[in-house]
């Protein structure tokens, strides 16, 4: 303990004067706006092999950085001054005190992340040439990692293997450099694809070229089994903001499930009830075959790592992998990057539609970790977490408010306008009370997001709103329904006779339109759209 201790002090002593001197100079600094604007490049296959050579020794370098950090952070959760900070109570008055202990516990292991450049230049001088700023990025990007799971905000971090370090950037546009038509790296020049148009022609690049430019990422991907590379120009101020779209006024009130999401505008008189990203449902279908297939070729080629009643052996293993196999798995990670392509893309249309309806959008805080328990393959499909990290990021540049209330204060899956409050399970579909309030609960749920303020309901306003047409609003919504065809509506917009607590007569008698929206499945009715029988599979 008392040679680590030494070791890390030497290390102090050699970074305190570099620490010192960067922070004053940040102190100037700024935090500006930034976007993305990214172009394909052009590669030879010679360029390829030295540029996959250098990603090489990035994901060593990451290896490594992330090995001694996870090595400092248990040394320094092992010490006195650690441990010691740990019983200091967290109140207002404490707090400073406790910071400065846990403080000294991160210098006495230089737990820092410009400690950790300095062990990334010794590591980086061994392992081949990337460049002082791709090296300082790269052991910048494995500290964050570790941090994150130090303050237990992330799991665990895991070592990348060969393959699986896709990206590396510089600094202030040096190293890895544009010069206006091409990507510069250490002797390589990678000309960049433009647009048949040319770069005037799009005036998404174009945009961006104009910008003023902060530093330069490079990006591998995979399409087909192939590597394709494109630079990705992380530049200063706003992203282009496309002249169709407009921005709406007023408030919208959103409810986002695992596979639906209602929305209400009272300001512009909108309510919708929809599948969330329903157009990746038949794709998904595709993805599953490919993935009961490679579970079959795994088995076959495979015998030894499985038991008799076909489950995994424990212990060691080493796994075989057929030309089919292989073939199979390229298969499924093309069509797995196509969907995730095309669900950023249903998640950025309907990130424009809810901002069309207004500029203050009000939804809940949830837990997208407890969705991924409950419903792992809907979201693992759909990703609403991913949905609402770019509606937050949008709504920076188009100056448009979000704001996200606890659960566990508004209660708006139990509460009613009235005032009370009534826990429902989650097969209950429609919102009931004595009141005379019925609505669908996802849409009610939605209405009651706008009422919302200082992570509380508004009673009153929801009563005022209510009585102000808000409740014809609401059943419009449903009368507007559309299935796929095909198909039936899905079980949780609680349209079909079987789900408890759904008053079907009261929206035949409201809306006039429910035959076209409720879907018969009770002996002795019948429908104008009668449910489809699937042929059973043979």
């Amino acid at each position: 303990m008392a040679v680590a201790t030494s070791f890390y002090a030497k290390i102090i002593e050699q970074i305190f004067e570099y620490q010192v001197d960067l922070r004053q100079k940040n102190m100037s600094r700024e935090s500006s706006e930034s976007f993305v604007t990214e172009i394909p490049l052009r590669v030879t296959q010679k360029q390829e092999a030295t540029i996959l050579v250098r990603f090489g020794f990035a994901r060593q370098l990451y290896n490594a950085c992330l090995g001694e950090s996870l090595c400092r952070l248990n040394l320094m959760r092992q010490s006195k001054a650690y441990q010691s900070a740990r019983y200091i109570p967290k109140d207002e008055e404490h707090k400073k005190e406790r910071g400065e202990v846990f403080g000294k516990a991160r210098t006495q292991y230089a737990f820092s992340e410009y400690a950790l450049h300095a062990y990334a230049k010794k590591v980086g001088e061994k392992l081949g040439w990337m460049g002082s700023s791709v090296q300082q990025t790269v052991a910048s990007r494995a500290f964050g990692t570790v941090s994150r799971y130090a303050f237990g905000k992330g799991g665990k971090p895991r070592f990348k293997n060969v393959g699986q370090f896709d990206s590396v950037e510089g600094k202030q546009n040096t190293v890895i450099s544009w010069n206006g038509d091409a990507v510069v790296w250490g002797g390589l020049v990678l000309p960049a694809i433009f647009p048949k148009e040319g770069r005037k022609g799009n005036d998404v690049i174009q945009h961006g070229l104009n910008a003023k430019l902060k530093y330069v990422r490079l990006v591998r991907r995979k399409l087909n089994g192939r590597n394709r590379f494109y630079v990705q120009l992380v530049c200063e101020g706003l992203p282009f903001q496309k002249p169709k779209t407009k921005i709406g006024i007023g408030t919208v009130g959103v409810d986002l499930g695992p596979s639906t999401i209602a929305i209400v505008a009272p300001a512009s008189g909108q309510a919708e009830l929809q599948q969330f990203c329903r157009e990746l449902d038949f794709e998904q279908k595709k993805i599953w075959k490919l993935q009961r297939k490679q579970d079959r070729q795994r088995r076959v080629g495979n015998p030894q790592n499985y038991n008799e009643d076909k489950t995994v052996r424990k212990g060691a293993k080493t796994w075989n992998k057929s030309g089919k196999q292989l073939e199979t798995e390229t298969k499924l990670a093309e069509m797995c990057r196509k969907q995730a392509e095309y669900r950023k893309s249903l998640h950025g249309q309907l990130v424009n539609h809810i901002f069309s309806m207004g500029n203050d959008v009000k939804l809940e805080k949830l837990s997208y970790v407890a969705f991924q328990k409950m419903f792992g393959k809907s979201v693992g499909a759909r990703a609403p977490g991913m949905f609402v990290s770019l509606l937050k990021r949008k709504a920076v540049s188009a100056g448009v408010l979000v704001t996200e209330f606890s659960t566990r204060t508004t209660l708006l899956s139990q509460v009613c306008i009235c005032g009370e409050v009534k826990k429902k399970p989650l097969s209950q579909r429609w919102h009931t009370c004595d009141c005379g309030a019925v609505a669908q609960r996802d849409l009610f749920s939605a209405f009651l997001a706008l009422c919302v303020e200082g992570n509380k309901l508004n009673a009153d306003l929801a009563k005022e709103k209510w009585q102000s047409g808000m409740d014809a609003c609401l059943r419009a919504a449903l009368s507007n329904l559309q299935p796929a065809i095909g198909r039936s509506f899905p079980a949780s917009f609680g349209l079909k006779r079987s789900q408890s607590g759904s008053p079907v007569n009261f929206c035949e008698n409201k809306t006039g339109k429910s035959r076209n929206v409720v879907a018969s499945a009770s002996k002795g009715e019948s429908s104008e759209k009668p449910v489809l029988n699937r042929t059973p599979r043979l």
